[in-house]
């Protein structure tokens, strides 16, 4: 039978928990799926994850919208930005990454082609 040693984190009650590097591993893999991400999905500390989770779900709504309704503009003053409308609102919408590649899907363009700014 295989014996498995836990220790209890130390901690220091200023600095919070002390990571000890010498036991872990360097996985260059999980960097580079950091890098990968768009911007709106890379955090330096789960505190900034925290806040940027907790900042959208306080704005967020849900609407169901059919998405022929959904209308596409572009501006004379500012062609290369596009802008999500939708029915019976004055402001655009601001859709994640994951929500434009979703509307992308339907109208069979690749999602990494134009994001949305």
């Amino acid at each position: 039978m295989t014996q498995i040693e836990i220790h209890a984190p130390k901690r220091n009650e200023r600095a919070g928990y002390k990571i000890d590097v010498s036991r872990g591993q360097r996985i260059g893999r999980v960097s580079s799926e950091w890098f990968n991400r768009p911007a709106d999905e890379r955090y330096l500390s789960l505190t900034d994850l925290r806040h940027s989770v907790k900042s959208r779900s306080e704005r967020s709504k849900t609407r169901i919208v059919e998405s022929e309704l959904i209308r596409v503009e572009a501006s004379r003053d500012d062609p290369e930005r596009l802008r999500l409308m939708l029915p019976d609102t004055r402001a655009p919408v601001a859709p994640t990454h994951w929500s434009f590649g979703q509307l992308a899907s339907l109208v069979g363009a690749p999602a990494t082609y134009r994001r949305l700014r």
